[in-house]
C-alpha cells in the first residue's frame, strides 16, 4: 500500500527518548509487529514459507530482547479461513517461543478492553491460567483478511478465537457494532465503546485499546458523528499510558474511505498503525502536528503484492515505556526474501542514453533482461553484507523478488509505442534466479497529456471502464477495479425483493476477497430470518382471504430493514445504511474531517456513567509449577472506567 503524505504541515519534532535511566522493575518492554500475513502463497514452491519464517524471526526477536509483550496490530493470517498448513505453522511456533517458565511481570488491572466473553472456564489472560506456562504473552487485534465471520450458535469467530482458546494469545479489540439508529439523540447511545486492558508493571502502566478492523465506510460515519467513545480509568487517568491499536486505511481511497493521522484524543501517546504495509522511518514513531501523540507504522512483515511499499525494508520496534516516557528501537527483520523494485521510462532511457537501440522488439527484451540482470546482482549483494557476519549460521541465500514497471509510451520514430514481448515468456531466463519469473515486467502506458480528468473508479459507468482500460494498461486498470463494485453495477438494475442489493455486495466482497466461501449462503439465511420477523409482526392479513392479501409494503419494509442491518453504506448523500442517520454530503464529510473543530477527538462528546467495580483484589500466588513470579490477576476486570470528554 501507499505511504501517507504527512497531514497538516507534516511531522514535527524529535524521535522520543526516554529521559530516565531505565529501571527493570518499571520498564515495560514491547515488541511490535503487524501484517504478517501467516499462509500467504503457501502453495507456491518457492516463497510458500516466507510468511511463517518470518513470524519465526519475530517470535526470537522478542525473546532474544527479554520483552514483556509481542503486540500485534492485525492481519496475523493471510486468508480469513487459514488452511490446516498455515493453522498449525503458526501453533507449532507459539508452542514452541511463548510457552515456558520465562518470568511474566505483568500486572491486569482491567480485562474489559477483550470485550465479548467467550468462555468462562478459563481465565482472559492466558498467563493467568495455572494450567498452562505462558513466557510470552502475546497481544493482538484483528486485521481486515483475519477478521470475526459467520454466524451460529457462538456467534462470528475468527482465526484468533481459536488461538485464544488454545491459550497461545489474548485477542482484544474486537467491538460490539451498535445497528442502526433512527435520530441523532439515539445515535449518542449507540456509538462504538473502546475500553482499555490496563495492566501494569512496578510504577508503569499501561492502557491497550484495541480497535480491530471495521469496514471503512462504518468507521468513517462513526467518527465523523463522534460515536466513539474511548474509556478511561476513573482514578489517576493522567498515570497511564495510552496506546491505540488501529487496522484502517491511512491513505485516502475515496471519500470516508481512510482515517486521517489527527483523528485521535489528546489522551493518547502512541498510535500504532496495521494494514498499511509500507513501513514507514524504520518503525520509528512519527509525531502528529497538532496533536500530543505520536504515531508509529511498522508495516507487513512480509511483501504480500509486488508494489513499490512493498521493497522497503521490513522492521519491527522495541519500545520501552517507563512512566510516560518511552523510546523505541527499529530492528530490521533479516529472514525476508530481498525485493527490488524499479520503475522507468524506456523513451526517457533512449533519450538519454542515445546508443541504446529500442527500435525492435528483441532490442526491448535484450535491453529488460540487462537490467533485470543488474537488479538480481544488488539483491545478491544486499543480502550478502546483511548477513556477512552471520558465520557459519548464515542462511542459505533467497532468490529476489524483482519487479520492473516498464512505461512503453512514446515509442521510436514517433510511433505511439515500442514494440513489447509477452511477460511470462519473459521471466522464463530467471526461472532459478528469481522467486516471481512470471512477473518480473509490468507494461504500462501513460495516459494522453490532454486527458486530465481522474477516472473515478468507486462507482464507474461502462463507458468510463473502456475508455480507461483502453487508454492505460489492462493489468494496472484491472488492478483497481474489485469485483464487488462491477457486482454493485449490476445490482443496481435488479430487483431482488427482499434481499438487499447492498448487503449482497458485502456477502460478495467477503466471498471473493477473504474466501468466506458462506458468506452468502450466511447472508441468504440471515435476510430470510430477519424478513419472515418483519413481515410477521406488520402484517395484517386481509379478511378476504389469503388470496387478496399484498405483502408489497411489508417486503420493503424488511427489505429496508435487512439494508440498514447488513448493508453497507452506498448512498452518495451520506445517508450511512446500518450505521444511523448522517445528513451532510461525501463533500461535507470532507470538509467536516478537515475542520479543526471536528478533529478534535475521535471520543464521543456525550459523558459516560463510570462502569462499576470493586477495589483492586490482592493478586494470587503464583502456582507451583513456576519458577519465578509471574503477576496473577490482580484486581482483573474491576478498574473503574470512564469516557474520554
Amino acid at each position: 500500500m501507499s505511504s501517507p503524505e504527512p497531514q497538516d504541515g507534516g511531522y514535527l519534532g524529535p524521535t522520543p527518548t526516554l529521559q530516565q535511566a531505565v529501571e527493570p522493575d518499571n520498564c515495560i518492554k514491547i515488541l511490535l509487529a503487524t501484517d504478517n500475513h501467516i499462509g500467504y502463497a503457501e502453495s507456491d514452491p518457492v516463497r510458500g514459507r516466507d510468511s511463517i519464517n518470518t513470524f519465526r524471526e519475530i517470535l526470537q526477536l522478542a525473546i532474544a530482547n527479554d520483552v514483556d509483550m509481542l503486540l500485534l496490530a492485525g492481519d496475523l493470517f493471510h486468508e480469513n479461513r487459514p488452511s490446516r498448513t498455515a493453522l498449525y505453522q503458526t501453533m507449532a511456533a507459539l508452542r514452541e517461543f511463548t510457552m515456558g517458565p520465562r518470568p511474566v511481570s505483568l500486572e491486569v488491572i482491567s480485562e474489559a478492553g477483550f470485550g465479548i466473553k467467550r468462555d468462562e472456564s478459563w481465565p482472559t489472560v492466558n498467563y493467568e491460567d495455572e494450567n498452562i506456562n505462558v513466557g510470552l504473552p502475546i497481544f493482538s487485534i484483528h486485521g481486515n483478511h483475519d477478521d470475526p465471520q459467520g454466524t451460529g450458535a457462538e456467534g462470528a469467530l475468527c482465526a484468533l478465537d481459536l488461538l485464544t482458546a488454545s491459550g497461545f494469545i489474548n485477542y482484544f479489540g474486537r467491538l460490539e457494532l451498535p445497528g442502526s439508529v433512527d435520530n441523532d439523540e439515539d445515535a449518542l447511545e449507540h456509538g462504538l465503546q473502546v475500553k482499555p486492558v490496563l495492566l501494569q508493571k512496578g510504577d508503569t502502566k499501561l492502557a491497550l485499546y484495541g480497535i480491530g478492523n471495521i469496514r471503512d465506510e462504518r468507521f468513517h460515519f462513526e467518527m465523523r458523528n463522534k460515536r466513539i467513545q474511548m474509556f478511561r480509568p476513573s482514578e489517576d487517568p493522567e498515570d497511564w499510558f495510552n496506546v491505540v491499536l488501529v487496522h484502517q486505511n491511512r491513505v485516502a481511497h475515496g471519500a470516508g474511505r481512510n482515517v486521517v493521522d489527527t483523528a485521535f484524543g489528546d489522551e493518547a501517546h502512541l498510535v500504532v498503525w496495521g494494514h498499511e504495509h509500507d513501513c514507514i522511518e524504520r518503525a520509528t514513531p512519527q509525531p502528529v502536528s497538532g496533536r500530543p501523540y505520536y504515531i508509529v507504522q511498522p508495516g507487513s512483515s512480509i511483501a504480500t503484492s509486488l508494489a513499490k511499499g512493498e521493497a522497503i525494508p521490513k522492521h519491527v520496534s522495541l519500545v520501552k515505556v517507563q512512566g510516560k516516557e518511552f523510546e523505541f528501537e527499529p530492528i530490521r527483520l533479516r529472514s525476508v526474501r530481498p525485493f527490488i523494485f524499479e520503475e522507468f521510462s524506456l523513451a526517457q532511457v533512449q533519450a538519454e542514453d542515445e546508443s541504446i537501440n529500442l527500435n525492435s522488439k528483441v532490442a526491448v527484451a535484450k535491453y529488460l533482461k540487462s537490467r533485470v540482470n543488474d537488479l538480481i546482482k544488488q539483491a545478491n549483494d544486499e543480502w550478502d553484507e546483511l548477513h556477512k557476519d552471520d558465520g557459519d549460521e548464515a542462511e542459505e541465500r533467497l532468490l529476489p523478488l524483482i519487479r520492473i514497471r516498464v512505461d512503453y509510451s512514446g515509442g521510436p520514430n514517433g510511433d505511439s509505442m515500442y514494440e513489447m514481448g509477452n511477460p511470462q515468456r519473459f521471466g522464463q531466463d530467471f526461472v532459478d534466479r528469481v522467486a516471481n519469473p512470471r512477473d518480473i515486467v509490468q507494461f504500462h502506458r501513460r495516459a494522453a497529456a490532454a486527458r486530465k480528468k481522474k477516472v473515478e473508479f468507486d462507482n464507474p459507468d461502462e463507458e468510463m471502464v473502456n475508455e480507461a482500460l483502453a487508454e492505460e494498461g489492462i493489468e494496472e486498470k484491472m488492478e483497481k477495479l474489485k469485483v464487488s463494485t462491477l457486482v454493485t453495477k449490476y445490482l443496481e438494475a435488479q430487483n431482488l425483493g427482499v434481499l438487499p442489493e447492498g448487503a449482497m455486495q458485502r456477502a460478495v466482497e467477503d466471498f471473493v476477497d477473504k474466501g468466506d466461501k458462506d458468506a452468502i449462503s450466511n447472508l441468504l439465511k440471515k435476510c430470510l430470518k430477519l424478513s419472515l420477523q418483519s413481515i410477521t409482526a406488520n402484517f395484517e392479513p386481509s379478511k378476504e382471504g389469503p388470496e387478496h392479501d399484498d405483502l408489497g409494503e411489508e417486503m420493503e419494509v424488511a427489505k429496508k430493514a435487512a439494508e440498514e442491518r447488513y448493508g453497507i453504506s452506498t448512498d452518495k448523500k451520506g445517508k450511512g445504511k446500518g450505521k444511523g442517520k448522517a445528513d451532510s454530503s461525501d463533500e461535507d464529510e470532507d470538509a467536516d474531517m478537515k475542520d479543526d473543530s471536528d478533529r478534535d477527538s475521535m471520543a464521543s462528546s456525550v459523558s459516560s456513567s463510570a462502569a462499576k467495580g470493586k477495589k483492586k483484589a490482592p493478586a494470587k500466588k503464583a502456582p507451583a509449577k513456576k519458577t519465578t513470579t509471574t503477576a496473577k490477576g490482580k484486581g482483573k476486570g474491576k478498574a473503574n472506567l470512564v469516557s474520554w470528554y
